[in-house]
């Protein structure tokens, strides 16, 4: 075939392309292709101006340089320092976080002063988010976060009181365990005819508290005709609990009875509240911390509405961290150490009432008091808060501007100590003086004398058997008794009596009685008794 042949076959075979001969220029060939190749625009771009296309930005050729450098990052101290204060801030507290701790498994920080108070108040989960804890672990990389913090900006620290005070609570490395959550208390049982009985707790057979009543109260709704009646008073072996009011078993394992108020308490509807517990172990109702102090009428009242002196301890309790319970556990102890004990409260009826059920009968006056309930552990703190108040001040921690007020005449029972400026002036806590030895004690510290002295010494009489007190005086030198003695001292009464001494008749000392024994008179009994026998 010739060369010649070769386009003509091809153009009948492909119409669209052009085979260029071999005689032709390659710079040719390259744009026939390329130009047979192209596809035509899009209808779309018909009738468009060119300004109105997208352009690549014009910059300088300066400014395409500075593009490509790197732009450095500036970031304030400031602001960081601030960042990341905020981040370390414990969740109790909501200060920078001082020897940090980790809730595990949520992982929520706080201070580790912060969460053993947490868990000493009776707290069982995460103080942030309230979830279940297993356990709480020191937090190394939280210091170090803390330290670099506090080395760029000290300020930021905590003060040392507050480290001090983080410190009596918490040490590093302590174990800090974290008690299982109560058992939820069971469901509220509201009876539906409320002239009935129903079955306390443990009434029921197969009850979960493993113990069953030995005089089970009958279902009003499954026995109806065995119901017992509530205004036939408490079923046989059955009470009512002092705080929740439900019925309970007076024998079962988990009841207890206050030894002050004689009410008996469940131990099952709310955890921590039903139930009587020792003495030093229980909690004031209502008196939890300082809050519940101030907002309490009835304190005020123990002070006679002296304001002052009820803001000098809150201060005082303030600044000594001093908790209502632990004010309640000194004056418990301040009643045990005395001789009668709880008497004088059981005798005033200071736990006459305090709750909505009846109560049992009193054991007697002087019956052992072991266990208390919470509202009769606040009448025991409001009986003895001012007592102890006196007591505390005794031992002068107070400041001397508190100490230096005088004392009111009219004292304790000062009808104007309401007014502030007159109890901001004068202290009306007056602290109870020792008793003065009695008389007995007295007599026997005197100096003893023989029985014959202690005699009544017989009046002298004259020669002629007349006695000198009835002996009558010249009219113009008769004394009169019914005048005051001289005053001033005991010189000058005897210069008066040995002026008179010649208007008395002679007396023979012969005629004198003998003592039976020396007595020493002090100097002023001695002129008393010289008086006596001249009248």
């Amino acid at each position: 075939m010739s060369h010649e042949t070769l386009p003509l076959l091809h153009r009948l075979l492909s119409p669209s392309l052009t085979i260029p001969s071999p005689n032709q220029d390659e710079s040719a060939t390259d744009r026939e292709p390329s130009a047979a190749l192209k596809r035509r625009a899009s209808l779309t771009f018909e009738g468009m101006d060119d300004d109105s296309r997208k352009r690549f930005k014009e910059c300088k050729p300066e400014q395409q340089l500075h593009i490509h450098e790197e732009q450095p990052i500036i970031i304030s101290g400031k602001a960081l320092a601030d960042d990341l204060e905020q981040e370390l801030q414990c969740g109790c507290c909501s200060g920078l976080l001082y020897r940090p701790v980790i809730v595990n498994p949520c992982q929520h920080y706080f201070c580790g002063s912060c969460c053993t108070l947490w868990v000493r108040n009776g707290g069982t989960n995460c103080p942030a988010c309230r979830g279940v804890s297993k356990d709480v672990s020191v937090s190394r990389s939280l210091q170090i976060m803390v330290d670099v913090l506090l080395r760029a900006d000290p300020s930021r620290g905590r003060s040392d009181r507050e480290k001090r005070q983080a410190d009596e609570v918490y040490r590093p490395g302590q174990t800090i365990r974290i008690p299982p959550p109560r058992e939820a208390s069971p469901e509220p049982s509201i009876p539906q005819n409320g002239e009935f009985a129903r079955p306390c707790p443990h009434c029921l057979p197969g009850n979960r508290y493993g113990w069953r009543c030995s005089q089970p109260v009958p279902d009003p709704v499954a026995d109806p005709d065995n119901a017992w009646h509530v205004d036939d008073g408490s079923p046989p072996g059955h009470g009512y609990c002092g705080n929740c009011e439900n019925l309970l078993a007076l024998q079962a394992p988990t009841t207890t009875k206050c030894d002050m108020c004689q009410v008996s308490f469940c131990g099952i509807g709310v955890q921590g509240r039903c139930i009587a517990l020792p003495l030093m172990s229980q909690h004031p109702h209502g008196m939890s911390d300082m809050g519940d102090l101030i907002q309490s009428a009835e304190v005020y009242e123990c002070f006679d509405g002296n304001t002052v002196e009820v803001d000098i301890m809150l201060d005082y309790m303030s600044t000594n961290r001093i908790t209502p319970r632990f004010i309640y556990r000194e004056i418990v102890e301040h009643i045990q150490s005395q001789p009668r004990k709880f008497a004088p409260l059981i005798e005033l009826e200071t736990f006459m009432d305090v709750h909505n059920v009846a109560s049992g009968a009193d054991p007697g006056i002087d019956s052992p008091r072991e266990r208390i309930c919470r509202l009769c552990a606040t009448e025991v703190l409001l009986w003895g808060l001012k007592d102890w108040w006196v007591r505390e001040r005794k031992k002068g921690f107070l400041d001397e501007s508190v100490t230096s007020r005088r004392d009111c005449p009219e004292g304790s029972g000062c009808h104007l100590q309401k007014e502030h400026a007159h109890a901001k002036e004068f202290n009306h806590i007056i602290c109870p003086q020792d008793s003065e030895p009695s008389s007995e004690v007295s007599m026997q510290n005197q100096p003893e004398m023989s029985s014959t002295a202690a005699e009544p010494t017989p009046i002298p009489t004259h020669p002629d058997g007349t006695s000198l007190g009835h002996r009558g005086f010249h009219s113009e030198t008769q004394l009169d008794l019914s005048m005051n003695p001289p005053a001033g001292s005991e010189a000058d009464v005897a210069a008066v009596l040995m002026d008179m001494s010649d208007d008395f008749p002679p007396i023979d000392p012969e005629t004198l009685p003998p003592l039976a024994g020396e007595v020493t008179f002090r100097p002023s009994q001695d002129l008393r008794d010289a008086v006596d026998a001249l009248i």
